[in-house]
């Protein structure tokens, strides 16, 4: 990862925590379920694996097409972008200087920056300024699936194993506060590479576990009887 740009790093990274924070939930989910229904270890720990091995599969292809939905969107807009340039630089030169004024740059100081930035590279600048990304810097969809494919089952191991190290009496409540934490620290670092507020990462990541793991609890509770 030398050669990659702190943005594809951060893209790659991302793509790591949604996968592991998908691996704790999706497998908590299914472990708390089955325990729910079932005190053998042997159908917890075959219903956990079972998860682990699917959703390592499916994070890892879904990541893959994702990244390269994306890519081929941003090829799509560098075309488009390169095409307007050549047939009417000076209107792409005026949205570029308008961006500028619109930050509160002053006319003068948004003119000369502009035609800096327009005389060293027109492309890169214009699709900066309307896309939001580098047309030089696309993150590779191989990257993100292989850190997806990689995080899945490592956070899938949190659950699987808390259900199944502790005592029948209290494995439902320890895998459930086990998970808790982890989705605490997987919502922080989330909201982190987002630039999102913490406070509400950590609150959807925690609520939404909660409420998975309760609802397949239930569920499982139910099919048990």
């Amino acid at each position: 990862m030398k050669n990659r740009s702190l943005a594809q790093k951060v893209n790659v990274m991302r793509a790591a925590v949604m996968g592991a924070n998908d691996g704790i939930l999706s497998v908590a989910g299914i472990v708390i379920g089955v325990a729910g229904a079932t005190t053998s270890n042997y159908a917890v720990f075959l219903a956990g694996i079972s998860g682990m091995l699917a959703g390592t599969v499916s994070m890892a292809m879904g990541e893959y097409v994702s990244v390269n939905t994306q890519k081929d969107s941003q090829k799509k807009a560098v075309i488009e972008q390169k095409l307007s340039l050549e047939n009417d630089f000076e209107k792409q030169f005026e949205f570029v200087k308008q961006r500028y004024l619109d930050q509160g740059i002053k006319e003068e100081l948004a003119e000369k920056a502009t035609s800096e930035m327009m005389g060293k590279d027109p492309l890169v600048t214009v699709v900066r300024e309307k896309y939001g990304f580098d047309p030089q810097q696309f993150t590779s969809p191989y990257a993100a699936a292989l850190a997806s494919m990689i995080s899945f089952p490592l956070g899938s191991v949190l659950p699987l194993a808390a259900i199944l190290l502790f005592p029948a009496s209290t494995r439902i409540l320890a895998t459930f506060l086990a998970v808790m934490i982890a989705l605490v620290i997987t919502g922080w670092i989330a909201a982190v590479l987002g630039h999102a507020n913490w406070k509400h990462g950590i609150a959807r990541n925690v609520i939404s576990g909660a409420l998975t793991m309760m609802v397949t609890y239930v569920i499982g509770v139910l099919i048990g009887r």
